[in-house]
């Protein structure tokens, strides 16, 4: 049990974003694995897809250009590479309190927590070797907010 265990709830892994270089390419493997890949709509179609991966996780494929829009700190990889390993907390909140300990202890925050237009609370930090960690609140319905304009 770690020392914050007893102030807080436990965050759920629910969420991994793999920033692609090549999109086609990139569905043509995972369906080749046997996974389904979602269409989106036509102006998405080479930024963003969501990977079936069962009940456990979301697992979407994002362009590097859709990556900057989502996680402002976004470095790169040129290439693609791991996105964000995806935590959900229990409230806005406990985003907000994570990312403050996370940074009191040194951490670098890619992405300060905001109020994104998908309806949750969301925040990027990275961890010691630089990945970069997702923390998201529930999403509230009643919090979306017009979706960007995919990047060019």
């Amino acid at each position: 049990m770690t020392r914050y265990a007893s102030r807080m709830a436990t965050p759920v892994f629910s969420q991994f974003n793999l920033v692609v270089s090549n999109m086609e390419a990139s569905v043509a493997f995972f369906e080749l694995l046997g996974l389904a890949v979602a269409a989106t709509t036509p102006e998405w179609q080479r930024h963003h897809r969501n990977v079936s991966a069962g009940d456990a996780a979301d697992f979407d494929l994002d362009s590097e250009a859709f990556a900057r829009v989502w996680n402002r700190g976004w470095p790169g990889r040129g290439g693609g590479g791991m996105g964000v390993l995806g935590l959900r907390f229990e409230s806005r909140a406990a985003v907000d309190a994570a990312v403050t300990r996370v940074s009191e202890a040194g951490h670098p925050v890619q992405q300060e927590p905001y109020d994104a237009f998908f309806g949750a609370r969301y925040a990027v930090v990275e961890d010691p070797d630089g990945n970069a960690i997702g923390l998201m609140s529930p999403i509230d319905d009643s919090r979306r907010t017009t979706s960007p304009e995919p990047p060019d």
